[in-house]
């Protein structure tokens, strides 16, 4: 056993212990820092290896659609919290997460919107949607409140629907965020067997249990509720993996479940307006549709499914061998992450399983996440519950294309990998002992840490 993770954690809470403080004034390493994010070119959007033509054209079609900013006449609205995919998922490329300059602040009053910017919103800050806690009379909500209306855009006729007062909600502690979560590489993850994901865990069992860590995966039951707010649509007790709360179980859902929930655009999947204002209805065919009177099979499929081919085969991010700290230093540091226990949730790779596609048969996924759920303690805890996830479990984010992303946790509290880190320490959290080992590293053997994953 290594010598230097065996001193007593003290004070887990704070992520630090005085005595590890003694030790950081008197090393003559400097303090280690989280190096920000690569500054190099995109190293995610393309489409998979091995795809086919047709493949490529399903591609292409998809991803077109998750470039393009709806409009009132397509069904925008009457709330949303933005409209376009891509307006959410475009950092560093189509596909990722919260861009540095948030679209959600321009948005608000776009075409003459009267709507706004509530004060968690920021310019500079990630994109976010808002869920609350509680509804008013004291019972589980949970679901996503629109940050925004069409109540004032030139195309949204006499619509006079209202926000809700969210700074009213936050002030009271009754509203919680959430960021979006890259979607590179999804293809990948939803071909991995529920198999598969059962028996990485249970090969670890006993080194988690050494160091207080449990896991669980998200199993959707048929008929239970996927928040406070009634939603009995689309899993049938499998794996559940995408989200926060690992709370969808396949891209067609959760494409179908964005559309209406952050764009309001009814589809297939969600065929009722989350608001049934009859004065805010201007679309004459809202619902996004499979259009049996097309003449290609790109232009018959609706939004959503081509939303589902964008994801399912777009390509992992690509890791850098050298950037940052050179290459010994990330290999240094890919050592000290197993080393310290974070590969026990965040596993490096797990397994596709058969496919009708063959570019996702038989696949390596590096993801670095187990897909599981992990009780976070109380820093982390939203008081949303989805599926089995309870009020204070995460899904364990994949960290593929951490090199290039600007904001952390499920929130996006922080822009800092350091700061991440210590987050996840607090009370009750099964992260406690790995933080606790990661604190006490040597500074220069954190910074190898470090630069590993933002060559990821």
């Amino acid at each position: 056993m290594n010598t230097k993770l065996a001193v007593p954690l003290l004070l887990v809470l704070a992520g630090l212990t005085l005595t590890h403080e003694v030790e950081i004034a008197n090393s003559a390493d400097p303090l280690a820092r989280d190096p920000g994010p690569r500054a190099t070119p995109p190293d995610a959007g393309s489409p998979l290896a091995g795809l086919t033509r047709t493949e490529t054209a399903f591609f292409t079609a998809g991803k077109d659609d998750f470039e393009e900013a709806e409009t009132v006449s397509e069904g925008l609205g009457p709330t949303m919290n933005l409209d376009s995919c891509v307006g959410c998922h475009s950092q560093p490329s189509s596909g990722g997460s919260s861009p540095a300059v948030n679209p959600q602040v321009a948005f608000a009053n776009k075409m003459g919107a009267r709507n706004r910017v509530p004060s968690f919103i920021r310019r500079d800050g990630p994109v976010r949607e808002v869920r609350f806690v509680r509804n008013p009379d004291g019972t589980a909500d949970g679901g996503v409140h629109s940050l925004f209306t069409i109540a004032g855009r030139s195309d949204a006729g006499g619509c006079g629907v209202a926000q809700p007062d969210f700074d009213r909600e936050f002030s009271r502690g009754n509203a919680i965020f959430r960021i979006p979560t890259p979607v590179f590489g999804a293809g990948l993850i939803e071909q991995i067997p529920d198999a598969v994901i059962r028996a990485s865990a249970l090969s670890t069992v006993a080194q988690k249990s050494a160091l207080g860590i449990a896991g669980r995966p998200n199993v959707i039951l048929p008929f239970n509720t996927i928040s406070g707010q009634t939603n009995n649509n689309g899993n049938d007790g499998t794996i559940a993996r995408f989200g926060w709360k690992a709370q969808n179980k396949s891209l067609l859902l959760f494409s179908g479940e964005a559309y209406n929930v952050e764009m309001g655009i009814t589809n297939e999947l969600f065929q009722t307006e989350r608001e049934e204002n009859r004065n805010c209805q201007f679309a004459a065919h809202p619902n996004s549709i499979t259009d049996t009177t097309a003449s290609n099979g790109t232009a018959v499929i609706s939004a959503i499914e081509k939303f589902s081919f964008f994801m399912r085969f777009l390509a992992p991010p690509k890791p850098s061998a050298d950037q940052p700290g050179g290459a010994a230093s990330i290999g240094r540091g890919r050592g000290n992450f197993a080393e310290v226990g974070c590969t026990l949730c965040h596993t490096p790779s797990l397994r596709t399983g058969n496919s009708n596609i063959a570019a996702l048969r038989d696949q390596p996924v590096n993801l670095f996440s187990d897909l599981l759920l992990h009780d976070m303690g109380t820093t982390l805890a939203d008081g949303v519950s989805q599926g089995q996830a309870g009020p204070r479990e995460f899904r364990s984010a994949p960290l593929w294309g951490l090199g290039q992303r600007l904001f952390f946790l499920h929130d996006g509290r922080t822009s800092d990998l350091v700061v991440a880190i210590r987050s996840h320490a607090s009370d009750g959290s099964e992260a406690n002992r790995v933080v606790g080992n990661f604190m006490r590293l040597p500074e220069r053997d954190k910074q190898d840490l470090l630069n590993f994953l933002r060559s990821l």
